[in-house]
């Protein structure tokens, strides 16, 4: 009995206990999948504040930006920030699109043969006033009375002291009476080198052998006493082009690069054909002012559109190109030019015939399409693309053209719409307002050293100076064509390096030489440099500047070039005083233009920035020893990076990945080979993981993370 009532006894406990167990298990595993629930909702809440966090910071604005940004925890990618309507997929910009339609067909060579005329308008507009005001090296003083004297010796001797090196004073004549040396028979016993003397009162005469071209300088006498009045009108002239630079950056920035064009031309005929009619100081400064307002822009404005239009891969091939086939051929014939019309009034006259060709240019030339759709014009910008694509032979698809449309109407809706960009737009933010103070500095200095350098070439050898002058405008040519050859290799910041340090190095040695012909070969030299550098910042500030406040910015740089360049006439008037001053001046401008060219950023394969953001974040990756021929993917277009927020500073994506801290809405969905935090490699991870004080006590979970921020 004891064993069979045992045993139900026994069974019971078990049964009890397994219960028991059971209950114990079920308690537990409802305790686990409460405290799972708690890791995950926390791991989600962690993760959902991670995408809340500074979302103020990615949404500013274009015109505003703070110089402290708010300090963060996490790097943020921007496509869990933004929501966006548009498939990432189908998101085209200009520079997807200009692939298709051709980055150089038959429709930018087109525009490229319509740069002939801009380029013979540059060349006469700079270089003009140095004809014009020329200085000939053998002039003595008039004297009417003995006009009639036919022995030009003896008429030297009569009225002409000499210096101390046994030449014929240029500026003083005796104070004698010299009618009644011309009523003489005998006029040689007039001679007299102990008369007083005085300057001259009547004028100059001039060997017309020497110098067959009549200057104003000649005819308005600005000689001796009175040689800073041509200085004088060379600064009214830079005045000229400081103010036009500034307006006329405005203005094409807000009605179009074709109306800026068209419109500077238009003061440049104007103020020609009043500069031929002028007759005293007065009037010729005040259009030469006028002409010096159309200066830069008269040029500029269709180096900037063509650029514009022309794919990366070409951009140094066209900006150097049109200098060498169509500037510098100009610039070797405006002396003979002026030779042939044979006084500054005529001179002033026919070169106003191309000038006048130009103007039909309105009809003819595209506006920018990048302008049109940085102001909202997006149907007059498709037109214009669609021309392009039919010109170069290259159908585009319906719906590719309309996912354009599309995309650019996002973003000129997101981006741009209502926003009015200036100059200041580009201080406010403090990597670009950096490069714009550099870039300044630097195209200062360049555009003092090659200014100088043309100028130099008048003085350095005055007997054979329309030869000399020509010699030296020769220069362009190789230079242009060196740089095309050395541009898209070494990159544009070694190249502005060592062109600009070896301008100033021959210049150097220029001045420590004694010979005249030695000098004038190695300031040769240094012009060959300074025109390879001067065309380099020429293409590169179009490269870094962002389209909407391109030309302003552009028109700010070469303001402030002109305001450096108020400065050559009176360096080179230091060639009065001493020709090596002049040529170690300019030398030592040379090496320090050099050494701040490798603080800015390489351009070289990258796209153009479009918005203030793409500025901002150009070159952000890069190093100072950084050299576009070395290292991998040197062949490679990038385009504008983008960034995410981290801590105090901002990190870059690869151009693959995102376009823009705004246009990331636009990214595309290659997000899988972002080198981020959130890669599935542990190592990054742990990194990850350690970032931040208040991150290391929360349980994040590495899928829930990863998922949530959609990186596959």
């Amino acid at each position: 009995m004891n064993n069979n009532g045992g045993g139900p006894s026994k069974k019971g406990e078990q049964n009890g206990k397994q219960n028991g167990d059971e209950g114990e298990q079920a308690n537990s595993n409802e305790d686990k999948k409460g405290k799972a629930k708690l890791t995950a909702d926390k791991s989600e809440q962690t993760t959902r504040s991670l995408h809340e966090l500074h979302v103020n910071y990615v949404y500013e604005t274009d015109d505003q930006f703070s110089f402290k940004p708010t300090r963060s925890i996490l790097t943020t990618p921007p496509d869990s920030l933004i929501k966006h309507t548009m498939d990432d997929s189908q998101f085209l910009d200009f520079d997807d699109l200009l692939p298709m339609i051709g980055e150089f067909g038959l429709f930018q060579k087109g525009l490229f043969v319509l740069m002939i005329p801009f380029c013979f308008i540059a060349a006469f507009v700079y270089l003009g006033q140095i004809f014009m005001t020329l200085a000939p090296n053998h002039y003595y003083c008039l004297v009417a009375e003995l006009s009639l004297v036919e022995d030009e010796q003896l008429r030297k001797d009569l009225s002409i002291p000499r210096e101390k090196d046994g030449s014929f004073s240029k500026c003083l004549m005796y104070d004698t009476n010299y009618t009644a040396i011309h009523l003489a028979k005998n006029r040689s016993q007039y001679i007299n080198t102990s008369l007083p003397k005085i300057p001259c009162i009547n004028g100059y005469v001039f060997d017309k052998k020497e110098m067959p071209f009549e200057t104003a300088t000649m005819e308005f006498g600005w000689l001796c006493d009175n040689d800073r009045y041509a200085t004088y009108a060379q600064m009214i002239f830079f005045i000229g082009s400081i103010l036009g630079g500034l307006f006329y950056g405005h203005f094409a920035d807000h009605c179009g690069r074709i109306a800026a064009l068209v419109s500077s031309c238009f003061l440049a005929l104007v103020g020609s054909l009043f500069t031929s009619i002028s007759t005293n100081f007065t009037g010729f400064a005040f259009t030469r002012f006028i002409v010096g307002a159309s200066y830069d822009t008269c040029f500029t404005m269709i180096y900037i559109l063509v650029l514009e239009y022309v794919g990366p891969k070409y951009r140094t091939f066209v900006g150097n190109m049109s200098l060498a086939l169509f500037y510098s051929p100009f610039t070797m014939i405006m002396p003979w030019l002026a030779l042939w019309t044979a006084t500054w009034r005529t001179f002033s006259i026919a070169a106003t015939l191309p000038i006048l060709i130009s103007m039909f240019s309105y009809f003819i030339l595209p506006e920018s399409a990048r302008w049109l759709v940085s102001v909202g014009d997006i149907d007059n910008a498709l037109k214009i693309l669609k021309r392009v694509a039919s010109y170069n032979n290259r159908p585009v698809p319906h719906n590719v053209l309309e996912n354009f449309k599309t995309s650019c109407q996002q973003f000129y809706r997101e981006e741009l719409e209502g926003r009015h960009f200036n100059v200041c737009s580009i201080f406010k933010r403090s990597r670009m307002a950096r490069y714009t103070i550099l870039m300044i500095l630097i195209w200062m200095t360049l555009s003092l050293v090659y200014d100088g350098h043309v100028r130099a070439a008048s003085v350095l050898d005055k007997d054979n100076v329309f030869l000399v002058f020509c010699l030296a405008c020769a220069t362009e040519l190789p230079g242009n064509l060196l740089l095309i050859l050395t541009l898209d290799r070494f990159g544009r910041r070694w190249c502005a390096f060592v062109y600009t340090s070896l301008s100033g190095i021959f210049s150097l040695i220029g001045a420590n030489l004694q010979r005249p012909m030695h000098m004038l070969v190695a300031a040769l030299v240094g012009r060959f440099c300074a025109n390879i550098c001067y065309n380099i910042g020429l293409q590169w500030a179009a490269e870094i500047l962002p389209t909407v406040v391109r030309a302003q910015g552009i028109a700010l740089i070469h303001t402030m070039g002109f305001v450096a360049m108020l400065m050559s006439p009176p360096v080179i008037y230091l060639s009065h005083v001493s020709t090596s001053l002049m040529l170690n001046i300019l030398g030592g401008l040379g090496i320090l233009g050099g050494i701040m060219a490798l603080f800015l950023p390489e351009t070289l394969n990258h796209d153009l920035p479009q918005t203030l953001s793409d500025g901002d974040d150009f070159g952000r990756e890069q190093r100072i020893w950084h050299m576009p021929c070395c290292g991998p993917g040197s062949k490679r277009v990038r385009r504008p990076r983008r960034l995410w927020h981290q801590g105090s500073s901002l990190r870059t994506i690869s151009r693959e990945e995102f376009r823009s801290r705004k246009m990331h809405r636009k990214a595309r969905t290659r997000v899988h080979s972002v080198p981020s935090p959130m890669n599935h490699d542990s190592g990054n991870w742990d990194h990850f993981q350690r970032v931040g004080q208040s991150l290391e006590s929360l349980p994040l979970d590495k899928e829930k993370v990863q998922k949530s921020y959609k990186y596959k």
